[in-house]
């Protein structure tokens, strides 16, 4: 029997592989413990309790990024966080850490170094942040979900997918697809800005999107929680939705995306190959773009700035794309080499290997 500490959080791109890790490390061994680490603020809050996992919670702890009060007290309440862990690590026995970014990360593996438990890290970006620089330098084993991520001892696991997507038959799944969103057997495009949505891509698709469907497909709009409502137009085989909570059916039928290149997305259209068209989030340190880059080199995907990804760009480069059949199948072909569909089981051996290598602490 395993105590497993499972750390990181804040945003999706944190807790979704974590919780197909713990998931999948429920599923084999039944008689282990998984604790989660997080914050009250994150989505975990929410997120782990409902999937019946125990969170044990700290002090958010973002990194100053300039001089100021907060880059004062920040070594304190470091310290504070740090020996708060190492207390957790002591009490609940816990035999290996994990950890996966975000804000409840960095005292995680600086308390498994001064405990001497080891630490296996998954990092889900192409760009590493800065909890996973840190961790990297003296984990045992390194996961990362893109190849060539710039982490010291990196092993290239994919990412760890829910698994509703892992276990997905695209083919077999289409007839049902086509019922559920009220569908015909003409090419789909699904269309997403994520789960918050994007104000771009909505924008233009809602307004470009009579040229879409003159181009012979139907498109399943998937708009966002947290934008405001676009209305819908009616039009035949267009699609509007706020949420969706049968994505897995929304991949099944699609034979485009067009979307953020946000690390969960990248991952599900690389490891079902899904061609796609990627516009960027604008902001934050360019890891969108990263995160698109190998689709992008391999032929499988189109990349967009989001100030050019207007209904002109629509007319003179999406429209022409939708009716080369043979060009998005064969950008399916190479997408499809960039992708894992088993990202869980390859996170999960390599924090077995960490778990069976003794302390975590070795300097680099």
């Amino acid at each position: 029997m395993t105590t497993y500490l499972l750390a990181g959080g804040g945003t999706a791109g944190h807790v979704n592989p974590l919780l197909a890790v713990a998931d999948r490390i429920r599923e084999r061994e039944p008689e282990s413990t998984i604790l989660v680490l997080g914050t009250r603020e994150g989505l975990e809050s929410r997120l782990v309790p409902e999937r019946g996992y125990e969170l044990l919670t700290i002090e958010r702890l973002p990194f100053p990024r300039r001089p100021g009060r907060a880059a004062l007290s920040f070594p304190r309440r470091l310290r504070a966080a740090v020996d708060d862990v190492r207390a957790i690590l002591r009490d609940r026995a816990v035999d290996v850490v994990v950890g996966f970014g975000g804000y409840a990360s960095a005292p995680a593996y600086l308390a498994a170094r001064a405990e001497r438990v080891p630490l296996s890290l998954h990092e889900a970006n192409a760009r590493p942040g800065i909890a996973n620089r840190l961790g990297a330098r003296f984990a045992s084993t390194v996961g990362v979900a893109f190849r060539g991520t710039p982490l010291p001892n990196a092993t290239w696991v994919g990412m760890p997918l829910r698994r509703e997507i892992e276990r997905l038959d695209r083919f077999a799944a289409r007839a049902e697809a086509r019922e559920f969103f009220g569908l015909d057997e003409r090419p789909t495009l699904l269309v997403t800005g994520g789960s918050s949505g994007a104000l771009r891509i909505n924008e233009t698709v809602s307004e470009a999107i009579a040229l879409i469907l003159g181009a012979g497909w139907q498109v399943i709009h998937v708009t966002g929680e947290y934008r405001d409502e676009l209305k819908d137009p009616g039009l035949p085989g267009y699609r509007v939705l706020k949420y969706c909570d049968r994505m897995e059916l929304a991949l099944a039928v699609a034979d485009l995306s067009l979307s953020r290149s946000g690390t969960s997305t990248v991952a599900e259209l690389t490891a079902l190959g899904i061609p796609a068209v990627f516009v960027p989030y604008a902001s934050g340190n360019g890891e969108q773009r990263m995160n698109a880059r190998e689709s992008l080199e391999v032929g499988g995907a189109i990349v967009v700035r989001d100030a050019d990804f207007t209904p002109r760009w629509v007319a003179d480069e999406l429209v022409p794309l939708l009716g080369d059949r043979a060009r998005i199948a064969d950008m399916a072909a190479r997408i499809a080499t960039v992708g894992a569909i088993d990202g869980t089981d390859r996170m999960i051996d390599i924090i077995h290997e960490a778990r069976s290598s003794g302390s975590s602490v070795h300097d680099g």
